[in-house]
């Protein structure tokens, strides 16, 4: 018997007016250059008019229309909890614009495929999330009480075990020991199911703090904080090596243009510079000053030109700071 086909799912990202639409482009554009065999749908989440969003939060007709050629779905989707106020929460409730019972996978808008998506072999039973993150959350306070009553409280209030969420090989009072992904991409089995209590889980950690979280930082975290609990909730947990392809050889979790350049693989360069060569694309993608300037204009190599990948500064921060002080900073 040959090797068991991986299980269709769909792709769900968020496409909104400002930088969010043009990084909507790129991703749809670069998962059909590399993943022709691709056979889910690909979502693309607006979030439509309304009370939480002072400025029309929706996409440019030649932006959606681009968008649709490519085989996207426009998914509308109403804001109720979160809004202009924290933009995170668009792939909270975004999810409430696909299909129910039919796997999904969410990428942040900044990212792009490499490599053959439909290859890797999801088990969207236990969902996972991406752990290309920094001990960002929680911030070590003065006053806080540490890590563990932090993570406990929020297991409590949502009736899960703690205890067997832990990382047992990292010291006590190490941010590594706790459950924390980036959520730049994460998977499940039901997305109207896991926005629900996404939404639910949230709402409540913002509305309702804990004690423990009180001098806490949770914007722009909340997304972040809250993920773990939701992933934990449907006996998922940390990725296995099966998805290695992912923030690896099949997606790059770019996060801002300036940082593609100094700190991602070749193959990625090569992946931006192709699928943003066509006249049609890059006649959209010059409309948005950092794209024109960075892609086009060559400044982005410039940025490439300070850094050795083999040897980066040890956090984001530190590269943030070199590009800023060559002048070449963009976002």
């Amino acid at each position: 018997m040959g090797a068991k086909k991986p299980q269709p799912f769909n792709v769900m990202l968020i496409g909104q007016s400002g930088r969010l639409q043009y990084e909507a482009l790129l991703l749809v554009a670069s998962l059909r250059a590399h993943s022709p065999d691709f056979a889910g749908h690909i979502y693309v989440c607006e979030p439509q008019p309304g009370p939480l969003w002072p400025e029309d939060p929706r996409m440019t007709p030649a932006i959606r229309d681009a968008l649709q050629e490519f085989g996207a779905i426009i998914a509308p989707f109403q804001s109720r909890h979160f809004g202009a106020a924290y933009p995170h929460g668009n792939k909270i409730e975004g999810l409430a614009g696909l299909p129910a019972n039919e796997p999904f996978l969410f990428l942040d808008s900044d990212t792009l495929i490499t490599g053959d998506l439909a290859s890797i072999p999801f088990d969207f039973s236990r969902p996972s999330a991406s752990m290309k993150r920094e001990g960002t959350w929680p911030v070590e306070e003065l006053y806080w009480p540490g890590y563990t009553a932090i993570w406990k409280s929020l297991y409590d209030r949502f009736d899960l075990d703690f205890q067997s969420s832990l990382d047992l090989s990292q010291p006590d009072e190490y941010w590594q020991r706790y459950l924390y992904f980036n959520a730049g991409w994460f998977f499940g089995a039901d997305p109207q199911e896991f926005g629900r209590r996404f939404t639910e889980y949230a709402v409540s950690v913002r509305d309702n703090t804990p004690p423990e979280l009180i001098i806490q930082p949770l914007n722009p975290w909340l997304d972040q904080v809250v993920l773990p609990l939701v992933i934990h909730s449907f006996s998922g947990g940390r990725p296995g090596p099966e998805l290695d392809g992912l923030d690896g050889d099949i997606t790059c979790h770019w996060r801002l243009l300036p940082l593609l350049y100094a700190r991602e693989s070749d193959r990625a360069i090569d992946t931006l510079h192709t699928i943003t060569a066509p006249n049609k694309i890059k006649k959209l993608l010059k409309q948005y000053e950092p794209f024109k300037r960075m892609i086009y204009q060559g400044r982005g190599m410039k940025v490439r030109e300070l850094f050795d990948r083999d040897a980066l500064p040890p956090t984001e921060k530190k590269i943030r700071n070199i590009i800023k002080s060559n002048g070449f900073w963009m976002r």
